[in-house]
């Protein structure tokens, strides 16, 4: 069966909880530590290899790194952006390397793109699509190549105790190409397995050196939606699949598979659709995200996603 991983989250993080998503079937589970380090998650990941034992389960835990990825700083309190405000660049505390290729023109998505800021200044800029604003976000500057290390020294703390929390699997993110994934290699423990996140322009041109160099490929459509204009993402990610289809390599699909289930007990018909596809297309594993950390149904989010999995695997294997 195709792995089904959840992430962890305030949403989730209580033994029971956990123990219902590992009887409906959930195979693993993701913890991001663009915010935490391992430590700081120790009690969340605690309850997890708690509720394994009581369960009589074995789930996979997946660290997300920081990476290379952008992101604004901490902020003293939630941010209301709304459309035609504007504001000072500063609020956001983005690393100096983004403040320098700040320029008039230039657009600033937020949030996974949920927030679109437009620079009038190097300063200033005003809001093009409003929302509320926390600490951390993510930040990308569309046509804008800003370089950053692929590890950062938090990363290489975590990955240092990985062995000692269970870590099974590392996720690097916004990979740009094959030496990402060799520095990342460098400093991986034995055993562990390396997914490379596909969600950069550079990570899709470069697509074909990866393949060799990961263990598994994820089409991370939040960030990759960012990148490409939205309506070019069902290609990509069906280009991507093929292209690991065609090399043997497993790769993950990743991204609001189920993200109206946040604060509905109910998917719309769109979503288990696009579930279905990810396994049709040969998918090795799929994941959500917020749906599990800080939605309100997480138990149920696993239950239509695991449903869902199993009934497209079902009709797979009788079509094969």
């Amino acid at each position: 069966m195709i792995e089904i991983y959840g992430t962890l989250g305030p949403a989730c993080a209580k033994q029971e909880t956990l123990e219902e998503m590992l009887r409906l079937g959930m195979t693993g589970m993701r913890l991001n530590l663009s915010h935490v380090s391992l430590p700081e998650a120790a009690t969340q990941v605690e309850l997890l290899h708690a509720a394994a034992r009581h369960t009589g389960t074995d789930p996979k835990l997946l660290i997300d790194m920081q990476g290379p990825e952008l992101r604004i700083g901490k902020l003293k309190e939630p941010l209301v952006l709304s459309e035609h405000d504007t504001l000072a660049l500063s609020q956001l505390q983005l690393p100096p390397t983004v403040e320098e290729a700040l320029e008039p023109g230039q657009q600033i998505l937020l949030d996974d793109g949920r927030i679109l800021l437009e620079c009038e200044t190097a300063e200033r800029a005003r809001v093009l699509r409003g929302g509320t604003l926390l600490s951390r976000k993510s930040a990308a500057l569309p046509g804008k190549n800003i370089r950053l290390p692929a590890l950062t020294q938090q990363d290489r703390d975590n990955l240092a105790v990985a062995a000692d929390y269970g870590v099974s699997g590392v996720m690097q993110p916004f990979v740009r190409g094959r030496e990402d994934l060799e520095a990342v290699r460098a400093a991986l423990p034995a055993g562990l397995r390396l997914f490379a996140k596909i969600e950069n322009r550079d990570g899709v041109e470069k697509l074909d050196e990866l393949l060799d160099a990961a263990d598994e490929i994820v089409i991370a459509r939040g960030d990759l939606g960012n990148a490409v204009p939205l309506w070019e993402l069902p290609v990509l990610q069906k280009r991507i699949s093929a292209s690991c289809r065609c090399r043997g390599v497993p790769f993950m699909v990743v991204t609001q598979m189920l993200y109206t289930m946040e604060h509905s007990p109910v998917p719309t018909r769109a979503e288990v659709s696009d579930i279905a596809n990810a396994v049709f297309d040969g998918a090795a594993s799929v994941m959500v995200t917020g749906e599990t950390a800080a939605g309100e149904y997480p138990v149920e989010v696993i239950r239509y996603l695991v449903n869902t999995v199993k009934a497209a695997e079902k009709l797979a294997e009788h079509t094969a």
